[in-house]
């Protein structure tokens, strides 16, 4: 089942390398979708595809990189809407 989420990340997670992990790890779970950075120090994203890889990389954004402090994920499904690649955006 392919499916979509939004999701927002609080805590250290501006200047820690959260969009490089972000995508490393969407990327490597075959994920598509988009990271960037909101002016009130959260990264915000989406990603979409097969549930379970979705699933993985919302447990991994729980931790983040190394130097990241998540303090909250908010997530929401969405309807997938074919994204490919998954980017930084700026």
């Amino acid at each position: 089942m392919i499916r979509c989420v939004h999701f927002i990340a609080h805590g250290r997670v501006q200047a820690v390398g959260f969009r490089a992990f972000t995508r490393a790890t969407a990327r490597s779970l075959e994920l598509a979708g988009w990271v960037r950075n909101l002016p009130d120090k959260t990264v915000e994203g989406a990603a979409e595809g097969p549930s379970d890889q979705v699933d993985a990389l919302l447990a991994a954004l729980n931790q983040g990189p190394r130097f990241a402090k998540v303090t909250e994920l908010e997530h929401e499904e969405q309807e997938p809407s074919s994204l490919s690649g998954f980017e930084i955006r700026y």
